[in-house]
């Protein structure tokens, strides 16, 4: 599990959150995520529409004291907007019917700034060769980005969206 989680967070920036970073963990399902982040941060927002599922994450968080349950869906979580800190969503927006506004909720929670790691899966069955070549080329150059630091980061992926659009 431990290196399932470094391999999804890998990117997270836990180093540029405060001690005391309110977050959310959008889609919480059993909380195997939450699990490992709650230690990291202040306080983690464990969102799931599902009441079976969040059932089981309170079982395997309850001795976790920096945790709250909310079960709704992500159009419908009672946060205040931009009063998150961090927020993540792993493998759950590709499942609602319209992704791209799911995105935009969870946009709505963070204060500007704030980090919002997502992971959306896709098939790429109906796809050629081309693409699944042309994306495997972005995703090498995106894992290289991401371990830069910072300012490098920035100046590259400005440099990449001058050049591309």
């Amino acid at each position: 599990m431990q290196g399932a989680f470094n391999q999804y967070f890998s990117i997270f920036p836990f180093d540029r959150l405060t001690p005391n970073a309110v977050g959310f963990d959008m889609g919480c399902g059993s909380g195997r995520w939450a699990r490992l982040v709650a230690p990291k941060v202040g306080f983690l927002n464990c969102i799931d529409a599902s009441s079976q599922a969040l059932d089981v994450t309170k079982r395997k968080l309850k001795n976790l004291p920096n945790v709250a349950f909310h079960c709704a869906s992500v159009d419908d979580v009672r946060l205040e907007p931009q009063s998150q800190d961090f927020g993540y969503c792993l493998g759950v927006l590709h499942h609602i019917p319209d992704t791209a506004a799911g995105i935009e909720s969870c946009g709505r929670l963070l204060k500007p700034g704030a980090p919002f790691l997502l992971y959306l899966y896709y098939s790429f069955e109906n796809r050629g060769m081309v693409f699944r070549t042309v994306w495997k080329a972005s995703d090498c150059l995106r894992r290289g980005i991401s371990v830069l630091p910072f300012s490098l980061k920035k100046t590259v992926t400005w440099a990449l969206a001058a050049a591309v659009y």
